[in-house]
């Protein structure tokens, strides 16, 4: 699905203009793939008729600019656009799939069921705490076994 900003290039109001800037960067900013249709270019007077009767007015006649779609289905204006941007519901409001993989995730565990972390080890890794207590402690038995061996000898 293709997400649709539909913008006036030609917009002398320079509230409109900020506004349609700012969604563009927004998207940029996410990495989300979007079309621009500019409704005041020539021959795009389709595209300006769909826009303006699958919109919601608000306080004019028509709507202004922006209005975002996906694809066919009307997503809002630049008010709900920037509510659902500052809410971090962004890909709701814009109708996208969930990008997220599907797949299960098992975690392993320990002889000792427990979690990796609860072991202090992160990303399979030992606590460097825990890995000198045990390197000390292993060091002294070392020390200890020698000392036997030699006092044996």
């Amino acid at each position: 699905m293709v997400v649709k900003v539909y913008i006036s290039g030609i917009s002398g109001n320079k509230e409109v203009k900020k506004h349609q800037q700012r969604v563009m960067m927004i998207l940029d900013s996410k990495n989300i793939e979007y079309v621009v249709v500019d409704i005041t270019e020539p021959g795009k007077e389709n595209e300006k008729e769909f826009m303006q009767q699958n919109s919601n007015a608000k306080d004019s006649k028509y709507p202004l600019p922006p209005q975002i779609f996906n694809e066919e289905d009307y997503c809002g204006d630049y008010e709900e656009f920037d509510l659902s941007n500052e809410i971090d519901e962004l890909d709701k409001f814009l109708k996208l799939s969930a990008s997220v993989s599907t797949a299960e995730i098992t975690l392993g565990k320990t002889a000792e069921s427990k979690s990796p972390v609860e072991n202090g080890e992160v990303n399979g890794i030992s606590s460097s705490r825990e890995n000198s207590a045990e390197k000390e402690k292993a060091v002294e038995e070392s020390s200890k076994t020698e000392e036997q061996n030699e006092g044996e000898e």
